[in-house]
């Protein structure tokens, strides 16, 4: 089983738990899941920099700086950025995430199972993603 980083990022600490929970410590049978948590932009940047993250949960709906706009600087800025699950409230802002190069979508309120299968399967995608 390998275990892996998962950074999730919301201004908002409940927001962080629902995340937390419906990702799960074990999104799949095959999947160990660590999280780190931040609440601004520059600890995003920071856990970036800093830690071997693996996947990034961003909350499209976090204020000051929403998870899409956080999602775009990384891909522009991070050589061999993360990949990306962005945590939208409308089905017609998928456009604005794919701008924003971000790999995976997930809808609020957060089904457990849509998003554990999203974020299990860009892990094991994690390799041919950052290459």
């Amino acid at each position: 089983m390998s275990e892996h980083t998962v950074l999730l990022y919301s201004d908002d600490p409940e927001v962080r738990d629902r995340m937390r929970l419906a990702i799960g410590n074990r999104p799949a049978a095959d999947l160990q899941v660590r999280f780190v948590d931040a609440s601004t932009y520059a600890e995003v940047v920071k856990l970036v920099d800093d830690t071997d993250v693996d996947l990034l949960v961003l909350d499209g709906e976090a204020t000051p700086g929403g998870g899409l706009g956080i999602a775009r600087q990384l891909k522009d800025e991070v050589v061999d950025a993360p990949p990306v699950v962005l945590a939208i409230a409308r089905a017609a802002d998928r456009w604005l995430a794919s701008y924003a190069r971000v790999e995976g979508t997930i809808m609020y309120p957060l089904d457990p199972v849509t998003t554990g299968e999203t974020v299990a399967g860009l892990l094991r995608a994690y390799p041919a993603i950052r290459q």
